[in-house]
């Protein structure tokens, strides 16, 4: 019964992570997805997490009935994939639902550990890190590269059940929720919809990088239901985004105001991502410039 219920839910995590792919890069995920199925998930003997980088704490994860394991390589932009507000937002209702038992690991392998150091600071992150200086949790687990997969819900015997960056996909986040409630899959359906853009691309040009940019894109609802938006994800800390919470009712429209604050000066191609009940959804919009 465990084995037919965790390939139904690792099914389930290859329909969520394969939204908008190519055929060929669905057999690609498919096939990944598969091959991490029932996998135990290896921890280094000594693991050493702090509060910051600075203040060592005792982290004892053994025999919870679920735990949510997260690894963040050192390719890229550190400040992109660390998404550190939206890791506390769901720290905190993870918590709210099951009183704190489900513990969070995160184990970031840094290229710069003083940076880190700082991001966690300037983001008031104060759950455990471990700053795995030499990889050893990669080395053990050889994690694919994609961000995607460098996260998963674990059984208490550590084997994935569930895998996906619920930061970055709503329904891969409603997926761990449902799971670790006792839940299964989602039961709800929303009427879908369609859904118009005035534009995929906002291009800021070349601007002072000390300067704060605002621009707007403008949603409108095309179909005959309310147009629900699920969550709008940014690939990076400097991109933020507001917008109504309330539904769209047909023929009204909805903006997104996309703020950007650059890090350093550097010439950016940031993404966008608007989850919603549309039937082209998710929706994927660009914001580029250069910040001199």
């Amino acid at each position: 019964m465990m084995v037919q219920s965790l390939k139904f839910f690792l099914g389930l995590c290859v329909c969520l992570l394969m939204v908008s792919c190519s055929e060929s890069e669905k057999e690609r995920l498919s096939r990944l997805v598969q091959e991490w199925e029932g996998k135990e998930i290896l921890f280094p003997a000594h693991s050493t997490f702090t509060i910051q980088g600075k203040d060592t704490v005792d982290f004892d994860f053994k025999g919870a009935a679920y735990t949510i394991v997260t690894y963040i390589d050192s390719v890229g932009c550190t400040s992109c994939k660390l998404q550190l507000h939206r890791w506390k937002e769901l720290v905190k209702e993870v918590d709210s639902l099951t009183n704190g038992d489900v513990p969070f690991l995160f184990y970031f392998h840094p290229k710069d550990i003083k940076e880190l150091r700082y991001l966690t600071r300037r983001d008031a992150f104060t759950y455990p890190v471990c700053f795995d200086e030499k990889d050893d949790f990669n080395r053990l687990n050889r994690f694919p590269s994609e961000m995607m997969f460098q996260t998963f819900l674990l059984d208490k015997e550590n084997r994935v059940i569930a895998l996906g960056n619920p930061i970055q996909n709503p329904k891969v986040k409603e997926l761990y929720l449902n799971l670790i409630k006792g839940m299964g899959e989602s039961t709800s359906k929303e009427r879908v919809t369609t859904v118009s853009i005035n534009s995929t691309v906002i291009d800021f040009g070349s601007f002072p990088k000390e300067e704060k940019q605002e621009r707007s894109f403008i949603l409108t609802n095309t179909g005959n239901g309310l147009l629900v938006i699920q969550d709008i994800v940014t690939s990076c800390g400097c991109t933020k985004v507001e917008y109504s919470k309330e539904p769209v009712r047909p023929g009204e429209t909805l903006e997104v105001k996309v703020i950007y604050e650059a890090e350093q000066a550097e010439h950016f191609n940031k993404t966008v991502t608007v989850y919603c009940n549309a039937k082209n959804s998710p929706l994927r919009l660009t914001v580029k410039g250069s910040a001199d």
